[in-house]
């Protein structure tokens, strides 16, 4: 068994994020405990969890109890699989019932007396303990630095638009397309989908009817290292005509939401509309389609009309004058 912590900014979206992951490398949810997830998985899963955008970390879930005096007794009778120094740590979520204060303490005490030797600032091992509605004990494998995704944020790429999606969030929704070999990017704008993409080891296509954008995706994709891709100058209205004999097993994009510029001066409605209908064309049978529109355009009604089915939608409040959903569509 394993754990994973998801983060709580968009939990739904982390979750399904998750679960699509798990649904390619044969694996499953089986329990969920506010932000912490028990996975009925093994190490065949890491590569497809290490893709992950909307996680903080996973690990080996080593037991679970429903109160403190039960957790110190199993860990007692567990053969603790630590190499090195090790730490414990303990994780308070929102729905804790437990008094966790002095925990990692007496923790670290039945573990050291089973000859592991203690480092609280630089352990080989940490050892997590998650306090929910129960109480959980691991050992980390795998944490999401933060900082990797922030050093691909909009200001510290060469070419830079202010209005972008963070990281993780692109990242999530390229996992939730189920991607496997390649993604298409019809709106490309600065290229920050196809950058998370790119760096999952996916060959990427990218599409947008502005010149400057087609260069500077160009520009973001080598700066990072990205060097499987195909950029096009053209209208995200008119794949078909791009890719005449293409068919993609994936797409995901974030549309302009709102000035004439941006939409190369259509009406938006209008032009999301076209857009759906030219992705369902160009997508193969069973791919996915993961895209974000504003809270006042009706995604899944006007997707439906195209052909497709929803198998997701999380929304998010961005600020004062901008609320959006995330979908998730397959053909």
């Amino acid at each position: 068994m394993l754990y994973l912590e998801i983060l709580g900014n968009l939990p739904e979206m982390a979750r399904d994020e998750v679960k699509a992951m798990l649904e390619l490398a044969g694996g499953e949810i089986t329990d969920q405990d506010y932000l912490f997830l028990k996975l009925d998985a093994d190490e065949k899963t890491f590569p497809y969890l290490n893709r992950l955008g909307l996680s903080h970390e996973y690990g080996e879930l080593i037991l679970e109890a429903e109160s403190i005096e039960e957790l110190l007794q199993k860990a007692e009778e567990v053969d603790w699989p630590i190499k090195g120094t090790f730490k414990v740590d303990t994780e308070t979520m929102a729905n804790c019932r437990h008094d966790v204060l002095d925990l990692p303490r007496k923790l670290g005490a039945v573990i050291h007396a089973q000859g592991f030797k203690v480092n609280l600032s630089k352990p080989d091992t940490f050892v997590r303990v998650y306090c929910g509605e129960r109480l959980y004990a691991g050992i980390r494998l795998r944490f999401f630095d933060p900082k990797d995704f922030e050093g691909r944020k909009a200001h510290h790429r060469p070419f830079f638009r202010p209005i972008s999606l963070h990281p993780r969030v692109s990242r999530a929704l390229v996992n939730l397309t189920k991607a496997k070999r390649e993604l298409l990017d019809p709106m490309m704008g600065a290229g920050g989908i196809l950058m998370e993409a790119g760096l999952l080891g996916l060959r990427v296509y990218g599409v947008d009817i502005r010149p400057e954008m087609v260069e500077g995706a160009e520009m973001n994709l080598r700066h990072y290292g990205v060097r499987d891709y195909e950029l096009r100058l053209g209208d995200a209205t008119k794949l078909e005509e791009l890719f005449p004999e293409k068919r993609f097993e994936a797409v995901a994009t974030d549309p302009p939401y709102g000035t004439s510029a941006t939409l190369a001066g259509r009406k938006r409605d209008e032009l999301y509309r076209k857009v759906l209908e030219s992705i369902y064309g160009v997508l193969e049978e069973g791919g996915r389609l993961a895209i974000a529109f504003p809270a006042s355009f009706d995604g899944e009604a006007e997707a439906e009309k195209v052909g497709f089915k929803m198998v997701g939608k999380y929304y998010q409040r961005v600020h004062k004058s901008l609320e959006r959903y995330f979908y998730v569509f397959e053909k």
